[in-house]
């Protein structure tokens, strides 16, 4: 199975990722949103699925292959602040 593609980082409400992510979806099933995580389009058992293996199977890659992860930059970070009520 191939990975998902991955879309670049986009603050939240960026209107560049709409036609980006409709773009992509029209050929994929799962997207992923850099720094965010997976956008999957399914019926909600087939999501909860999906979203499981590949949460499963990205620690497996990430362990095996001594990957290092991304973290936002301070610049990014603060542009991109917590949304929680």
């Amino acid at each position: 199975m191939p990975s998902p593609p991955l879309l670049p980082c986009h603050a939240p409400g960026d209107s560049a990722l709409e036609p980006l992510a409709e773009q992509t979806a029209r050929t994929h099933h799962a997207l992923l949103l850099a720094n965010h995580g997976p956008v999957i389009a399914a019926t909600l058992e087939r999501a909860a699925d999906a979203i499981e293996e590949l949460e499963e199977t990205a620690k497996l890659y990430l362990l095996l292959r001594g990957h290092t992860t991304r973290p936002l930059t301070p610049e990014q970070a603060a542009a991109h602040p917590p949304t929680f009520p």
